[in-house]
């Protein structure tokens, strides 16, 4: 799966032409800068077709927004625990 991701990365980000400045990154903060605007793309603003063509962020939200939290009883720490 991540050899999946990373071809999908240079693919997409590195050897694309559009993505890459004309001549090139000049340096390492360019290049930083491409990967963090990629994973910001890809996690918001991708519509992925497998979960309805929004974007997994959105999914995600979604998701974590319909479920109902347990409330589980709190179990008293003992007197003393993690004291030496």
């Amino acid at each position: 799966m991540a050899e999946a991701l990373n071809s999908l990365f240079k693919a997409e980000c590195i050897r694309n032409p559009a993505m890459r400045p004309k001549g090139g990154w000049k340096c390492v903060r360019d290049v930083e800068i491409a990967v963090a605007e990629y994973a910001d793309w890809f996690n918001h603003r991708r519509l992925h077709g497998e979960i309805g063509h929004v974007p997994p962020a959105e999914l995600e939200a979604n998701y974590w927004a319909s479920i109902t939290p347990e409330h589980y009883p709190e179990t008293p720490v003992p007197a003393g625990a993690g004291s030496k």
